[in-house]
């Protein structure tokens, strides 16, 4: 069996492939309201964040185009520090006709969802304390997806128009979903491979892991994706996103499992990357 991974375990950053860096660069900062942190104009690249820390790493691509049934992002997911800081945000962006495509309430959470130009989904939300969470008779997570309550969210406000246009300091990438050809096994990799545990399962056609207890660090899905193979090189979507393990000693562990399994990872800057069986890339980075 699979040794956990430590509960410090959480998403870093993500890289998206869009199809014009400065279309996504006026989404991801006027509209989102991230700090753009560095730009190369030459290479079409850029990083955004929150307070210094790099969040989501766009790379340019003409013709760029999404796959929609193929494996790839379903949404990532912006987890904002507090209820009051998602309040403000569904007021900014309501008023910038921002295009909000759903909400809900999940239980462990309070969630919104819209998506950038290139059609990559994403998710704003904010956690209820792990003491509130919804449990099953047996004592598991239940997750559910009920109506948003906005009256009471945008209270929160107290009848003020918040101020500022950027992101609050505390903003981080709380999950990724993904579309994968096949749950089950994408499933045993994360669990087998990785070390995440298994949270809830969506009947056999989603399910969501995590590493220390949250609700979920990832969620695999095969709605729209089942038996489709991967999208061609270059499409709009992502390229990859970061799992930050808690040390050297995790990171060392999952690559011995990785290359035990035949899977070749990947040295980058800062890290490793190793792909799932749909061949969504995951940034294996310690520390």
């Amino acid at each position: 069996m699979t040794q956990p991974l430590d509960p410090r375990t959480k998403i870093g950053s993500l890289a998206l492939t869009v199809s014009d860096l400065d279309r996504s660069l006026a989404f991801y900062e006027q509209t989102l309201g991230f700090q753009r942190l560095d730009m190369d104009r030459e290479r079409q690249i850029a990083s955004l964040g929150v307070d210094g820390t790099p969040l989501v790493h766009l790379a340019a691509r003409s013709g760029a185009r999404a796959v929609r049934r193929a494996p790839g992002l379903y949404h990532f997911a912006i987890r904002l520090p507090d209820r009051h800081s998602l309040a403000w945000v569904i007021y900014r962006l309501a008023n910038l006709e921002a295009g909000i495509q759903g909400v809900a309430d999940h239980g462990v959470s309070e969630a919104i969802y819209l998506a950038d130009p290139d059609l990559n989904g994403i998710e704003i939300y904010r956690d209820r304390p792990r003491e509130e969470w919804p449990l099953t008779e047996e004592g598991e997570l239940d997750m559910v997806t009920d109506p948003l309550d906005l009256e009471s969210l945008l209270g929160e406000l107290g009848g003020r128009k918040p101020g500022g246009d950027q992101l609050p300091a505390g903003t981080d990438i709380g999950h990724i979903h993904l579309k994968v050809s096949d749950v089950q096994e994408a499933a045993r990799f994360y669990q087998e491979i990785i070390g995440l545990e298994l949270m809830q399962t969506y009947g056999d056609q989603a399910a969501f892991l995590s590493a220390g207890g949250y609700h979920h660090h990832v969620g695999i899905n095969e709605w729209t994706s089942k038996g489709a193979p991967p999208p061609p090189d270059g499409s709009a979507g992502l390229r990859w996103f970061e799992l930050r393990l808690a040390s050297p000693e995790d990171q060392e562990a999952v690559l011995a499992r990785a290359r035990a399994a035949g899977l070749e990872p990947q040295e980058l800057p800062g890290g490793w990357l190793v792909r799932d069986p749909s061949q969504n890339g995951v940034l294996l980075r310690a520390g």
